[in-house]
């Protein structure tokens, strides 16, 4: 292994050679061998927009030359086209400003931007602090690449998983939108309704969490790059900020504005908090959509069976012929996730001391990695699993057949108490509930055709 030796303010240090990264990336790989889990990809992609775009904007302001803002804006689309991965090594768990991230990108950035000088001929140099860190602080860099990423993942990974699954059960709820089924509260036996009207509900509830995270996010659009080390704006023009949102918000094709106190952007993550708090309410409709499609599909023998879904592999080591509701249970663990993500969140957006907030890297992988498992949990669900879900008419027909539950239409006729009564005789005795009502002389067998009708119950 060949080492090149790397220098920063606190000394010497040798790096891999073939490492576009410097001393303070060496450092931190050094200093905190702490887990597996690695800066999300959506910040480093963030953080890359983030550079390429304040190099434009100091070139704009004066500041930087037009040799070096190009160097820079080239290195930085390398990264994004993803020549560079490998070059982010760094854990989630470093400095909680996430200083040595913003640092990671800066070297990497001045490093492969003197390389792409020296190939043009150019005598400039760049240096990761002076040019590329040029006007910023790793305080107002990190929150500023957290709601980049927060933004464009929520809206162009979650928001259209979301819409995939919704227009499957939208077509769903109107396939089944005449199969008339036994409703159930409580787990036990209910009045009826349509399985399309089931699954409608589903439907809605993708609808309502799509509105709502698509509402919660708006605010984190705010960006807080110009706010540099405490809020102030020290060593950057009160116009940086602002031209820094625009040229981010023209490269990734989506509105981002400079956040108007930055005092409160350093230290403060509520937009994080409320976006994930919408997030953690579309994880509670998924359990509740996947819990239902895994007991609606039971069995199949001694279930409820009303519903069949795809069987995608063998369900079992040892019992042949078992298949599982695979889908759903992978569906509800990421819920469980997604809702222990937010507890994390809330709690370390909490702990913002004075002027900033130290708990920064812990909240962006939460968050990032609820909005990733979702995504592609909702994704695999709809298609393995929604668009292959069945009526099983036979199992739904004498369902709604024998329920006691349908006695309900005879309350307006005979009253609650006589109809109470029906129902637990026919359930005493084993028999339907046109026999005990016939028995009970409170009504006739025609009388009970005409009230006692399961297409007259489903508010249609």
């Amino acid at each position: 292994m060949q080492y090149r030796t790397e220098k920063d303010t606190i000394g010497e240090i040798q790096v891999e050679a073939d490492k576009m990264w410097g001393a303070q990336t060496q450092r931190s790989v050094q200093n905190f061998a702490i887990g597996t889990e690695r800066m999300p990809h959506e910040v480093v992609m963030a953080f890359a927009q983030l550079k390429k775009a304040t190099a434009k904007a100091n070139h704009k302001l004066g500041k930087m030359s037009d040799v070096k803002m190009r160097a820079i804006e080239a290195a930085a689309n390398e990264v994004i086209e993803g020549k560079w991965n490998d070059h982010f090594p760094l854990v989630v768990w470093q400095t909680g400003s996430g200083t040595q991230s913003n640092m990671n990108m800066n070297e990497v950035l001045a490093r492969r931007g003197n390389e792409i000088l020296a190939e043009q001929g150019s005598d400039e140099k760049l240096h990761p602090n002076d040019d590329v860190n040029m006007s910023q602080s790793s305080n107002d860099t990190y929150p500023t690449a957290m709601h980049v990423a927060g933004v464009l993942a929520v809206t162009e990974q979650l928001i259209p998983a979301v819409q995939k699954l919704k227009a499957t059960l939208d077509e769903k709820a109107k396939k089944f939108d005449e199969v008339i089924k036994i409703g159930r509260t409580h787990l036990q036996d209910a009045t009826p309704l349509t399985l399309g009207q089931e699954i409608s509900g589903w439907r809605h509830m993708l609808e309502k969490s799509e509105r709502m995270i698509k509402e919660s996010v708006e605010h984190m659009r705010e960006l807080a790059i110009g706010g540099t080390a405490v809020g102030t704006g020290i060593n950057a023009d009160p116009k940086f900020g602002g031209y820094v949102a625009e040229f981010i918000a023209e490269a990734v094709g989506t509105e981002f504005t400079s956040a108007e106190n930055k005092f409160h952007a350093l230290t403060s993550h509520d937009e994080m908090v409320y976006v994930h708090g919408a997030v953690k309410a579309l994880a509670a409709d998924a359990m509740k959509i996947a819990n239902d499609v895994r007991w609606l599909a039971s069995g199949p023998r001694s279930g409820i069976g009303e519903i069949t879904i795809p069987a995608n592999e063998p369900g079992s080591s040892i019992m042949p012929g078992k298949v599982n509701p695979t889908q759903s249970e992978a569906l509800t663990m990421v819920s469980a996730q997604v809702m222990g993500n937010d507890a994390a969140i809330g709690f370390a957006a909490s702990q913002g001391n004075f002027e900033l907030n130290v708990f920064k890297p812990v909240i962006a992988y939460n968050f990032l990695q609820s909005v990733r498992l979702l995504t592609d949990s909702l994704v695999s669900f709809n298609d393995n699993c929604a668009i292959g879900i069945e009526a099983n008419l036979d199992v739904i027909e004498n369902h709604v057949k024998n329920s006691l539950m349908l006695v309900t239409s005879l309350n307006p006729h005979i009253g609650y108490e006589k109809a109470a009564a029906i129902a637990k005789q026919a359930h005493n005795e084993g028999t339907t509930l046109k026999e005990s009502a016939v028995k009970s002389g409170h009504l006739t067998a025609e009388q009970f055709d005409e009230w006692v009708r399961p297409e007259n119950m489903v508010g249609k």
